[in-house]
């Protein structure tokens, strides 16, 4: 029996397990919303913005493991989340995002709210395609979510003619599909792998780099039990954040442009460095010509065309990372490191990872306040200063989930994606860390949080400044804070040199804004206000809690390296 267009693609998302979208709805989708209406067994989220919508399903997929859905009509609101698409392509995030579009015959000719968002996102996305025959409409969905998922994890698009939602034709939705050109790998060359291991095993000085690929794979447990069998060191870059417990004692932190001082010598210094699942891009490296000069690279990536991109390696690995650690872990054997690890622990020593506690309120203390009072929560930060402190303080054990926006650095991501995580995972706390310009730029999706039932607990640094621009400014520009304070009106001095006392009030009061919305507003301005704020938010279990913390302007994040130069020539004081 024929049916039409939209009663497949609600059919389509139940045979896929589909329990949530996140849509807003217009002219192009209107169908496919009314037919979502009929039924009860997938939830749908309103959100307030579409880019808060796409970052919500980032969020809710990390969070999860499932795909995020969006759902969002032509024009305006397709071009509104191509930021996210940009975001989860980078970032390796499952996402099939259906747009609506102008019917068939209008292409092409300047319709109301029509354009080209296939054509737009093509670089940005695993797969787009505009349906143009009813009779494909189930196939191509099914590719989607098999694209989607598959391989190395990605967002793909679906634009469904408004024509195409309303035409009759074949009831029937795939459960499989044979994609010509598109072969994902499944297995892992087992005489690579091994070439691999025995390289790791025969060094002297060992390093293992882990990168987010580990915690797509969800392959944390077996990468633990690899590196404590194997009793090597390990860095991490940002996305890895999690990859393996931050109490293991062979964890020596994160590497790159804001890594510890340790780890970023033990990348220069080491003779094999064992890379699983990461891109090596420029924050990572730095200066190509400088990046680990005296070692052997493995690479072992699920992405064939990420080895030896960036960084020519001496053993390919073309593998999932849970493929790869399960055999790995096998053969793992014991290998003596103890001297190897004590040149890395006094390194450590000589420059060690702190920030000082004899100015008041630092953001290291309100990390360490997260530490302790949120175990095993899930943990979405924005983009700034605040995620590199984040990212260098919060301790990160099984249970907990580290959620930032790393390849593209998207400032507007945190606050969304952490009601997104909320919203797929409602019995684990979620935090929220964020700067107070980042959370400006999607603070509106409050409202959803509160509609949604999602409450999340949200820690804003508030230096008063676009801080991680401030800081380049501070140290290569000059102090020339240009378009970079956040308290700035008309009236201020173009060569303003940083805050004082004629400065203007700041605006929003985050604290009344909170409340405006039914949420708890808290403001922290010293350490001795900092534990109440957090139990106060641990017991507020029905509304969000916004805790706004004052932080000095001046506080930067080190060690830094300046881009483009070796991870060795740190800047540490």
């Amino acid at each position: 029996m024929d049916i039409t267009g939209r009663k497949l693609f609600v059919k389509a998302m139940m045979e896929e397990g589909v329990d949530t979208i996140f849509g807003y709805p217009g002219g192009m989708v209107t169908d496919l919303f009314d037919e979502l209406y009929k039924q009860d067994d997938i939830h749908l989220v309103l959100p307030r913005h579409e880019q808060g919508l796409i970052h919500e399903a980032e969020g809710y997929a990390r969070a999860t493991g499932k795909p995020g859905v969006c759902l969002v009509t032509s024009g305006p609101g397709a071009t509104n989340i191509i930021t996210g698409l940009a975001d989860a392509h980078f970032d390796s995030i499952p996402l099939v995002c259906i747009t609506g579009q102008v019917p068939l015959p209008l292409i092409g000719n300047d319709a109301f709210q029509e354009v080209d968002i296939v054509g737009m996102t093509r670089s940005i996305t695993k797969y787009g395609v505009t349906v143009r025959d009813r009779k494909d409409l189930g196939k191509i969905i099914r590719m989607a979510f098999h694209i989607a998922t598959t391989g190395k994890p990605g967002p793909v698009l679906v634009d469904i003619p408004k024509d195409i939602q309303l035409e009759s034709g074949p009831s029937d939705y795939p459960k499989s599909v044979q994609i010509r050109g598109y072969k994902p790998n499944e297995g892992v060359h087992i005489g690579q792998l091994k070439k691999a291991y025995k390289l790791l095993k025969s060094a002297k000085k060992p390093l293992i780099l882990a990168g987010g690929g580990i915690n797509i794979a969800r392959a944390n447990d077996i990468f633990d039990e690899f590196v404590t069998k194997m009793q090597v060191p390990v860095v991490t870059t940002i996305m890895g954040k999690g990859a393996i417990g931050t109490s293991n004692p062979y964890y020596m932190g994160n590497c790159g442009m804001h890594g510890r001082y340790a780890a970023n010598m033990a990348v220069s210094e080491c003779d094999v460095l064992f890379s699983i699942g990461t891109r090596f891009n420029d924050r990572i490296t730095g200066d190509l010509n400088e990046f680990a000069p005296k070692a052997k690279i493995v690479h072992v990536d699920v992405d064939t065309a990420s080895i030896s991109r960036n960084v020519v390696v001496d053993v390919p690995v073309v593998a999932d990372a849970r493929t790869a650690l399960e055999k790995l872990s096998e053969w793992a054997e014991p290998k003596k490191t103890t001297a190897w690890i004590a040149r890395i622990e006094e390194w450590n020593k000589e420059n060690p990872l702190e920030m000082r506690r004899d100015k008041g309120l630092s953001p290291q203390m309100i990390m360490e306040g997260i530490n302790e009072h949120f175990k095993g929560a899930i943990i979405a930060t924005d983009v700034g200063q605040h995620q590199m402190w984040a990212t260098q303080y919060l301790e990160m054990e099984r249970g907990g989930t580290f959620i930032t926006s790393g390849g593209l650095g998207t400032m507007g991501f945190g606050f969304p994606a952490a009601v997104g995580a909320k919203i797929g995972c409602p019995e684990q706390e979620v935090i929220c860390i964020t700067g107070d310009g980042g959370f400006q730029m999607n603070m509106q999706e409050m409202a959803t949080a509160v509609c949604q039932d999602a409450p999340v607990i949200v820690c804003i640094l508030n230096n008063f400044y676009l801080g991680m621009v401030r800081q380049q400014q501070q140290l290569f520009y000059g102090k020339r804070y240009s378009a970079t304070c956040l308290r700035q009106h008309k009236e201020c001095p173009n060569n303003c040199k940083g805050p004082g006392k004629d400065c203007p009030v700041y605006e929003p009061d985050f604290v009344k804004w909170a409340e405006s919305y039914g949420a708890k507003g808290i403001r922290v301005t010293n350490t001795e206000e900092m534990n109440a704020a957090f139990e106060e938010a641990k017991k507020n279990k029905k509304t969000s809690t916004v805790i706004e913390f004052m932080i000095a302007t001046e506080d930067i994040v080190l060690p830094m390296v300046k881009s483009g130069t070796a991870m060795s020539q740190m800047i540490l004081k």
